[in-house]
């Protein structure tokens, strides 16, 4: 009797063991705030993807190392998990799954661009996973989404701003543009730039759309060489815009050019092709913000270079979850939605965000320009400013 009683003792004891466990591990993982990112980390955009890991990294470090992330349970440290999607819609899509159904995510931060955002955030949307886009300016991100944000400004305010800029601040009269028709950011940018210039009294004399599998425009610029365009404004992505202007300088076209947010990744080596131009983005490194400069200065040191504006909306986005948590004492993903859309002033390093009812920031945009293979800061855009 005395055996028995002794092993029952001992199931007991190893069966009680295997409960503290389990509760011990439970406790950790409700104290856990885990944050997946995708990212291009492979692909055309890896230069992208370097940039957002980057960000990420640090800010989760930092976070971590102040201990200041709380809720009612208790002490919060983030985890950070994250997915390729390769500059891939459907791989972005895969990234999104996996992050919901394995990792368990409590929210997701990207993809960076608008043809990957759009279709990861169709699968957060319906998911229920607050999902933060540090890049996509597209507004089909966002568009009837309430579980979806982004930092970045959209085409229609960037679109309006460099119209107005080669209307108003370079007098220029005829505007030719160059676009890919199979990317949304490319288009939708074309097509807000082509309709506000006109009603400005500008004209467009040449709309010239390409695909991305066709890298060869020779066609395309022979018609804007004869159209007499006096700018040529191309809203395409960072790694093919150098090749685009070597085109059109060997056509014989001397314009001015004129480009968007994603030239701000061109690298250093190609920047004087683009000697002369200005582009639209999202914040500049020569800021004087102290808010900027200091996260700028631990960027440097982590990583001996100089962040650009993803790295900087990056970082901005994993600031807005905290804040968000931090404000609603919970990591439960609907109180973080629920924190994202109360945020009425985030002081970010790529500035002021404001959200007024949607997940697109009320924000100013910046305009740089090249000089000396430099990217220079020209002058800062108030939203106001361009407005209808």
């Amino acid at each position: 009797m005395h055996k028995w009683t002794r092993i029952i003792r001992l199931m007991v004891l190893a069966l009680l063991s295997l409960t503290l466990a389990g509760c011990s591990d439970q406790e950790k993982q409700a104290t856990e705030l885990r944050i997946g990112l995708i990212a291009p980390i492979t692909g055309p955009l890896s230069k992208v993807g370097q940039s957002s890991v980057e960000a990420a990294e640090l800010a989760v470090k930092e976070i971590n190392n102040a201990g200041v992330l709380s809720t009612l349970e208790g002490a919060v440290r983030v985890v950070l998990l994250i997915e390729d999607s390769q500059d891939q819609p459907a791989m972005a899509v895969s990234a999104a799954l996996t992050l919901i159904n394995r990792d368990r995510v409590n929210a997701i931060v990207g993809p960076q661009v608008s043809r990957n955002a759009i279709p990861a955030a169709r699968v957060a949307e319906r998911a229920q996973i607050p999902l933060i886009s540090p890049g996509s300016t597209h507004p089909d991100t966002t568009r009837e989404k309430a579980w979806v944000f982004r930092v970045a400004f959209i085409d229609t305010f960037q679109g309006k701003v460099m119209a107005r800029f080669a209307h108003e601040e370079l007098n220029l009269q005829k505007v030719a543009l160059l676009f890919d028709i199979t990317s949304e950011y490319n288009q939708g940018l074309a097509e807000v730039f082509k309709a506000t210039f006109e009603e400005l009294g500008g004209e467009v004399v040449a709309f010239e759309p390409y695909t991305r599998d066709m890298p060869d425009v020779s066609e395309q610029l022979a018609r804007i060489s004869l159209s007499e365009s006096q700018a040529l404004f191309l809203p395409n992505y960072h790694n093919e815009v150098p090749d685009q202007v070597r085109q059109a300088r060997a056509a014989g076209l001397q314009t001015q050019l004129l480009g968007t947010d994603s030239w701000a990744q061109i690298p250093t080596v190609y920047r004087r092709i683009v000697e002369g131009a200005y582009f639209s983005t999202h914040y500049t490194s020569t800021s004087t913000d102290p808010m900027t400069l200091g996260f700028i200065a631990r960027y440097r040191q982590a990583y001996d270079r100089t962040p650009d504006d993803i790295a900087a909306l990056t970082y901005d986005a994993f600031g807005l979850l905290v804040q968000a948590v931090q404000n609603q004492a919970s990591i439960d993903p609907g109180s973080i939605r629920d924190g994202l859309a109360k945020n009425d002033n985030y002081q970010g390093v790529t500035g002021n965000l404001i959200y007024r009812g949607s997940g697109d920031p009320v924000k100013s945009a910046v305009v740089m320009q090249v000089r000396d293979g430099q990217f220079l800061f020209h002058s800062r855009i108030e939203p106001a400013k361009s407005a209808d």
